[in-house]
């Protein structure tokens, strides 16, 4: 909308703009074709005067009405015979003479003979067009008309237009802004709708990308545009219901075949077991051994695979009070137990911490992320759990001062199949599924996890809702 506004506020002062600039060349214009005709007729005037019968007096259309007040006169007449003045008067309208101020003989008299009139600044009448003529007898006589009534009809013509330009471009300004804003509103549509679908999840899930352009009419350069981001949003819906569909087909695949290899992997490990009850030779008794232990990792990775399609399909959680503090206590003396070469430490609150959610997977997400920091950190390695309750959240963080995340993995750690550098692991690595599992299962709580890392200090931070959330299907 802030956009569409700045587009609309600079197409209306560019049409002002250029508006005004065309008021000022026509105004420009017509004031020098005005006073250009004005300046004609005076010198005609002055032709009339200086070449007519009777030289000393003007003819009577010549002299208008002076202004009020006793303003300038309308003629001066100055008479030159061999260089000196004889005769300088002024002529008023009333046909009365009297002499002419002495300070504006002297540029007078620089008038050429026979030369163009031309406009001259007198000290004390003003502004004159002068013109010098050469009688028969050789005297010279310079005759002058007031530029006083001309100049005062070139300001009066200038303030008119200076007037009408101002209310035109006034005028013009509220049409104009009229008419854009009507001719804008479908930008402000198609800039709607791409805000709403901007704001939609495209990243997972089945998305309903209803939105589209309304009145999108491709006869117009707008339309055009509304019509195809139209076309985009339908090849871009088509395109998220393929990938739905592939995912969906995807995670019942990754269901059914973890539901189907449980009871083969039992298999094995039956019978492995059972053969190790008799008499065996010490690489037989290995080969089991290691077929127990793998047939146990392939369990455990299969049960992962399938709790996590469960979770992708939106399998509902149980929903019932966990006493959180209690399920921390547990899963830290159970790590201490597994891994007594590290340094466990807790950090509890006084008061219990409660939250509604599913028992088991919760403390799923503590035994994952426990065992993460175990199996990446070397032994003697201090791990602190925290407990923290604020604004009806809480909060659990598990900080190790190992040797920390590599800055590459970082933003990858919750994907699944994830796995840490051999460098940071002191085992063979794990399936790459704990850290997902516990982003799973938090998300399905209403919650989040993070994680930030540098050398000797990580820190996995899970918030979890104290209220029940709503229970997505």
């Amino acid at each position: 909308m802030l956009r569409a506004r700045s587009l609309r506020t600079r197409l209306v002062a560019l049409t002002l703009v250029l508006l005004a600039a065309a008021a000022i060349v026509i105004g420009l214009v017509t004031a020098l074709a005005v006073r250009h005709s004005l300046i004609s007729r005076l010198d005609a005037d002055l032709a009339a005067i200086s070449n007519g019968p009777g030289r000393n007096r003007p003819p009577p259309d010549v002299l208008g009405d002076g202004p009020p007040g006793g303003g300038p006169p309308d003629l001066i007449t100055v008479s030159v015979i061999d260089g000196q003045v004889t005769d300088a008067r002024v002529r008023t309208r009333g046909g009365s003479d009297r002499a002419l101020p002495p300070t504006d003989v002297p540029p007078m008299l620089a008038l050429p003979p026979g030369a163009r009139p031309m406009t001259l600044d007198l000290p004390t009448l003003g502004q004159y067009r002068v013109v010098a003529t050469t009688r028969l007898d050789g005297s010279v006589q310079i005759t002058g008309l007031p530029e006083a009534q001309l100049s005062q009809t070139v300001t009066n013509l200038v303030t008119t237009e200076l007037l009408v330009a101002a209310i035109t471009l006034a005028v013009a300004g509220v049409i104009g802004a009229v008419l854009v804003r009507r001719e804008l509103e479908p930008l402000e549509r198609v800039a709607t709708t791409a805000r709403r679908v901007t704001a939609l999840p495209l990243d997972r899930g089945d998305v309903e990308l209803a939105d589209r352009v309304p009145d999108a009419d491709p006869a117009t350069e707008v339309g055009q545009v509304g019509a195809a981001l139209n076309h985009m949003l339908d090849h871009v819906g088509a395109a998220l219901e393929a990938r739905q569909d592939s995912e969906m087909q995807l995670r019942q695949f990754v269901a059914d075949a973890s539901h189907e290899l449980r009871t083969p992997l039992a298999a094995i490990r039956g019978y492995a077991e059972l053969t190790r009850r008799g008499p065996l030779s010490d690489d037989a008794a290995h080969a089991l051994s290691r077929i127990s232990s793998q047939a146990e990792r392939m369990t455990t990775l299969v049960e992962d695979l399938l709790l996590l399609a469960r979770l992708d399909a939106g399998r509902p959680l149980e929903r019932t009070d966990v006493d959180l503090t209690r399920l921390v206590l547990d899963a830290v003396s159970d790590a201490h137990a597994v891994g007594p070469d590290h340094r466990w430490q807790l950090n509890l609150p006084d008061e219990p911490v409660t939250v509604t959610g599913d028992p088991s997977r919760l403390t799923q997400v503590l035994i994952n992320l426990l065992a993460n920091a175990r199996t990446h950190t070397p032994p003697g390695t201090d791990v602190t759990v925290t407990l923290a309750a604020a604004a009806g959240t809480a909060r659990v963080g598990v900080v190790d001062a190992g040797p920390g995340i590599p800055s590459d993995l970082l933003p990858h750690v919750f994907e699944r199949f994830a796995r840490g550098s051999t460098s940071r692991s002191r085992q063979d690595g794990s399936t790459g599924l704990g850290l997902a599992i516990v982003s799973a299962v938090v998300a399905a709580h209403g919650g989040d996890v993070s994680v930030t890392s540098r050398p000797g200090h990580t820190e996995f931070a899970v918030r979890l809702p104290m209220e029940p959330v709503p229970v997505h299907s």
